[in-house]
């Protein structure tokens, strides 16, 4: 019988949701996906997330859920948040989900749950050392992990360098802004993962996001120690990380 637990990836325009064999990280039937309630309200979206629980899985006999959100999670709180409502500050989210669906909730940093499902899944499976998880779209998402375990929250997209937020410069929305080229953006990128390397000499870097589909634009272009390579699972990584954890914390 397979291992299940639902996924929930919360962004600041979209919900996207899947039932997942936490064993192989496969799906059990399509992803779905709505849009964030407007404003992104506490409340309004916890009452969406209920309805996705209950679509993609019928019945009283609870499951575990796990839920990746676009901020810094500690405890179960979030203690920030990027393109939603700021009501989600200091907010004790894991028990407001857990209130509304009537059972356990795992939360966890969209980023790090993206991580997770690459070490336990994708293109860091198995790999000892230092790996540093990265996505580049709207902003940049960061996730460490040594010898397969997360550090928890690394928030490496704001590092400062030349005085500024990098993550202003070398996400993936800079590159849309400001019409760059795939290699006058990998300048910045080089930039940005020359400090990374700098900081922590990473064994592994893996590169999210959904313009990781079109790696071989920019990664042949970094000069840099570490192995760099395109992340794996891509757009469902949210989805099978916070599966994969909130199943690994279920309460039986």
């Amino acid at each position: 019988m397979a291992k299940k637990a639902i996924g929930i990836d919360i962004g600041g325009t979209g919900i996207k949701a899947a039932l997942v064999n936490v064993k192989d990280g496969s799906l059990i039937g399509e992803r779905v996906r709505v849009a964030t309630p407007e404003g992104g309200k506490p409340a309004d979206i916890a009452l969406v997330v209920k309805q996705l629980v209950n679509q993609l899985h019928p019945g009283r006999l609870a499951i575990p859920v796990g839920i990746c959100f676009p901020a810094v999670v500690k405890n179960g709180h979030t203690m920030s948040a990027a393109n939603i409502s700021k009501e989600w500050i200091g907010l004790d989210a894991e028990t407001l989900f857990e209130r509304t669906l009537g059972h356990h909730v795992h939360m966890i940093n969209d980023a790090d749950a993206a991580g997770v499902a690459e070490v336990k899944f994708g293109a860091a499976r198995k790999r000892k050392g230092l790996v540093f998880m990265c996505t580049l779209g709207t902003g940049i998402g960061t996730a460490l992990f040594i010898n397969g375990e997360l550090v928890p929250n690394a928030e490496l997209g704001h590092l400062q360098i030349e005085g500024i937020d990098y993550e202003t410069k070398a996400a993936f929305s800079a590159k849309e802004r400001e019409n760059l080229s795939f290699a006058e953006w990998s300048v910045r990128l080089q930039k940005y993962f020359s400090v990374v390397e700098r900081l922590f000499s990473p064994d592994l870097i893996v590169i999210g996001g959904g313009v990781s589909k079109q790696h071989g634009e920019f990664l042949p272009l970094l000069k840099l120690n570490a192995e760099i390579v395109p992340a794996a699972k891509r757009n469902n990584a949210g989805i099978l990380g916070a599966a994969a954890l909130a199943y690994k914390n279920r309460e039986d």
